[in-house]
């Protein structure tokens, strides 16, 4: 029960009173792109939501099942603007599933004190202005709304993400992968973070829907090539969350891999193990006992069974992470693998299960899509 003096009950109370249910409404700005259209594919099948607004810029009034011809008959509604003054006078949350730049180049306190937003996109990941400016390459234009935004990786950070917080940064995709597959070692200080490598694939739907040469059919397939060497913006949001758990500050080499395939990502990591006192390395049942005391108890975290590793194609659809991990004892290191949905966890479904947090739902809710298969 709420307190009828507490801020959040008073919203809820004002707009179940105005539409006469207890529904919440949603809107989605970007609502044509993947990770947008993903987001509606969701929350179709949430009891406690319905979309009043899919925002896109590119397709105004046009039929949003005419985009997206497997929405025909299920969606009946045309694409709406931009405008996130009019939105959040209309509805109790927005997803900005848009590239970066967008929500901090609009974003006002009115708004946020109106609406709850949960940004898809990297502008309020980073804590340091100077950091996403020197990686993302644009001006932040809302620096001041950075310390309040509330990191979203909810197997980390579930008690940040409260009924009192406005704004969450939905992680990326590269990195939910590349952290909870190192996460506990790191936290736990059994890797040396000095020697921490994160080779990753993605799948060509990462790279968003817009028309560029380098995505077209023929550029790639039957090809597989790496990117962003050394440079990809989503390293300093790695490094950051990492930086969190070990309590210093990590450098890391992020190397990310374009592949043949629509969705998944696929995170293969490499550290030193640290040794014990007596000059051993931790054992398979010491470091899976780690696992286990961080993920045993997330629905949507998988540890998998001893020498099998994780595959996109049993985590495609879904929510869940798969992980494993290899003790190469000739060397001293410790292999770590992770495979996601880009689209899923890596974006739409991670921002439903934050949304659910802010709301009180259960984490779950609209989340328990079965991974499909072929």
């Amino acid at each position: 029960m709420y307190d009828a003096s507490d801020p959040f009950y008073m919203v809820m109370q004002k707009y179940n009173m105005k539409r006469g249910n207890t529904m919440i409404k949603a809107g989605i700005i970007g609502a044509t792109g993947y990770a947008g259209a993903e987001l509606v594919r969701i929350l179709m099948n949430h009891k406690e939501v319905e979309i009043a607004w899919y925002g896109s810029r590119s397709y105004v009034d046009e039929n949003y099942a005419d985009i997206y011809g497997n929405m025909f008959q299920i969606v009946d509604a045309k694409c709406m603007d931009d405008n996130m003054e009019e939105l959040a006078e209309s509805v109790d949350v927005i997803f900005t599933a848009t590239p970066q730049g967008f929500l901090a180049g609009v974003l006002t306190e009115d708004i946020l004190s109106k609406v709850k937003i949960v940004d898809l996109s990297a502008d309020f990941r980073i804590k340091d202005v100077a950091t996403y400016e020197k990686w993302y390459k644009i001006e932040h234009k809302s620096p001041q709304f950075i310390d309040e935004a509330v990191y979203g990786l909810c197997e980390i950070n579930r008690d940040k993400v409260t009924k009192e917080t406005r704004l969450v940064a939905n992680p990326g995709c590269y990195t939910t992968c590349s952290i909870l597959t190192a996460y506990p070692l790191v936290k736990e200080g059994l890797i040396d973070t000095d020697t921490l490598i994160v080779d990753a694939k993605s799948g060509t739907s990462g790279a968003g829907r817009g028309a560029k040469t380098p995505n077209l059919f023929c550029e790639v397939n039957e090809s597989m090539k790496a990117y962003g060497v050394a440079s990809h913006r989503h390293t300093p949001e790695i490094e950051e969350q990492l930086g969190y758990a070990a309590g210093k500050e990590i450098l890391i080499n992020f190397t990310p891999h374009l592949v043949p395939m629509n969705r998944g990502i696929l995170a293969t990591e490499y550290a030193t193990l640290k040794k014990k006192p007596d000059g051993t390395l931790p054992t398979y049942d010491e470091i899976k006992a780690v696992y286990d005391k961080y993920y045993a108890n997330e629905k949507f975290v998988r540890v998998l069974k001893k020498g099998v590793c994780p595959e996109t194609k049993w985590v495609e659809g879904s929510n869940y992470v798969d992980v494993n991990f290899v003790i190469d004892e000739r060397t001293g290191r410790i292999i770590m693998m992770g495979a996601l949905d880009n689209l899923v966890k890596g974006a739409a479904g991670q921002a439903v299960q934050n949304m659910n947090l802010l709301f009180g739902f259960d984490e779950a809710e609209g989340l328990n899509m079965v991974p499909m298969f072929p």
